[in-house]
């Protein structure tokens, strides 16, 4: 029964990493929702239904759109494939649980965010305060240890970004502070300092390789937020494996 149930929020996450597509893609230049089917980026051609089948659609085109031929961005089933693992992972390692709608939620939002800061190098304010809320009333329901730790995380997460933007002048943008704000409420102080911590270390190993492999230069402006992600996603379901196996060190 539990391998099914994870397959099961696979699928659902497949379903849903399609539509995440859409949101980091039109909220951040606010293109309206429409009842019609997606386009192709290139041609403007209006897909077909079974090419806006999750993954699949990919798949059978080859990455290409069959009406012009033009590449379609590895992003679309990146995001849909990387949201159906994630989903099946919060099910996996939570179970049926209360936290398992803030695992999905937190999921869902990162993988919005990721979209839209690759693409346009922003993360939107309507995606976080979209959030906000429901992390709000669901660390009320099943709070952190202790009580006040989530209000801690979102102070020093806005705090210590907000030192870094000014004394990097712009090193940083406002919506990775915003970002980090949301995060503390959700994982609480130590596990927003260690996002911080795992975000600044992966950032540093990719960027240095994306020099060596001359992918970008050393004036190139590079997006932050997927680092955040990749940072949040590992602390919110390994964070304290990580602190206990930190400390046993020492």
């Amino acid at each position: 029964m539990t391998i099914q149930l994870t397959l099961s929020f696979f699928i659902l996450g497949l379903i849903f990493g399609s539509f995440f597509n859409v949101v980091g893609l039109r909220v951040p230049k606010n293109i309206p929702f429409t009842n019609e089917r997606s386009v192709c980026p290139h041609c403007k051609h209006q897909l077909s239904w079974y090419e806006n089948i999750p993954l699949m659609s990919y798949v059978i085109q080859q990455g290409k759109c069959r009406n012009c031929k033009g590449k379609i961005s590895f992003i679309y089933p990146t995001t849909e494939l990387l949201t159906g693992c994630l989903f099946a992972l919060s099910f996996w390692e939570i179970g049926v649980q209360i936290e398992l709608i803030t695992a999905l939620l937190l999921v869902s939002m990162l993988m919005i965010i990721l979209v839209a800061d690759i693409k346009y190098m922003l993360i939107p304010n309507k995606v976080l305060l979209f959030f906000l809320p429901f992390f709000i009333v669901l660390r009320l329901v099943e709070p952190l240890e202790p009580w006040w730790s989530p209000l801690a995380g979102a102070g020093i997460g806005i705090g210590l970004l907000a030192i870094i933007i000014m004394v990097s002048r712009g090193g940083m943008g406002a919506g990775d502070m915003k970002l980090f704000g949301v995060l503390g409420i959700v994982l609480g102080w130590e596990h927003v300092l260690l996002v911080f911590f795992l975000s600044c270390m992966i950032g540093s190993v990719i960027g240095m390789i994306l020099l060596l492999l001359k992918i970008i230069n050393r004036k190139q402006a590079v997006p932050f937020g997927p680092y955040i992600v990749i940072g949040a996603l590992i602390v919110y379901f390994y964070g304290d494996s990580l602190i206990n196996w930190y400390f046993n060190l020492l």
